[in-house]
């Protein structure tokens, strides 16, 4: 294992780990393992809080925007965050942006328009997003921070493989003796991720890392169908927050997640 450079997730990001990272990192560092692999990085909520790394760290995307940031961030630091530079912190901004077809942009164009719609939208949400009231912080949109926090996330993703792939593709090519998978899926029964993954998926997933050779630590919702269909692993409750309600109103209410893993062979 050898330390990490801290970096701090580019954004928010509907599902994201920031109150039960410091745990899940904890449980992670006691599973040995040369290879670490996420199939639902988000923004990196676990992955970037981790303090130390193995030899071989892959993240992992369906979403095309998630995928094309974290690359670009790894290999146009300079020209993105130059073009990041010019947008300021609007609703008038915030909703062109959404208007905005990413088809028609570069892939820094993009990822700005990405990076700067998740700053900015209430809850991390990915589809549905809405311009986040902060009433007693100051804006998200601060380049001189920003700057320095993203050199930071381009310098902690040189050694990484960025993949954006179907998760069940992405545990299939790195599965192995020594492979340590942390899952964060779209939650169940949770609308706003962008991506469709239904309780179909969620069986076929129970089924597949029934059958790994490495090891897995998966982070969801507690549902009596979680519960039912990854019965055959041990769960563990674990008490959290979530921010809830309206952009202006947005409070938090205290939740149980489970914790699912698996035993080594």
């Amino acid at each position: 294992m050898r330390a990490t450079i801290a970096a701090n997730p580019p954004a928010a990001y509907l599902g994201g780990k920031r109150n039960l990272a410091k745990r899940l990192c904890a449980i992670i560092d006691t599973i040995p393992h040369r290879a670490y692999i996420e199939p639902f990085v988000g923004m990196g909520g676990v992955f970037l809080r981790r303090g130390k790394a193995p030899p071989v760290e892959v993240i992992n995307d369906l979403s095309g925007d998630v995928a094309n940031l974290f690359r670009v961030v790894r290999r146009h630091y300079e020209p993105f965050v130059d073009e990041f530079g010019w947008l300021l912190a609007s609703r008038a901004e915030f909703e062109r942006q959404i208007q905005l077809d990413p088809a028609g942009l570069t892939d820094i164009e993009r990822a700005v328009r990405f990076l700067y719609l998740q700053r900015l939208a209430f809850g991390g949400k990915v589809t549905g997003r809405t311009f986040g009231v902060r009433r007693d912080q100051s804006s998200r949109i601060q380049h001189s921070v920003m700057r320095a926090e993203l050199r930071k996330l381009h310098h902690r993703l040189e050694p990484v493989t960025i993949e954006q792939l179907p998760y069940q593709d992405v545990i299939r090519r790195y599965d192995g003796q020594g492979a340590l998978f942390y899952l964060d899926p779209p939650y169940d029964e949770t609308t706003g991720y962008g991506t469709g993954f239904g309780r179909a998926d969620f069986v076929a997933l129970a089924a597949q890392l029934a059958g790994i050779a490495g090891q897995f630590v998966m982070s969801i919702n507690d549902t009596p169908f979680i519960r039912e269909t990854f019965a055959p692993f041990a769960i563990k409750e674990v008490q959290t927050t979530w921010t809830v309600s309206s952009a202006s109103t947005g409070r938090r209410t205290k939740v149980t997640e489970l914790i699912i893993r698996n035993q080594p062979r």
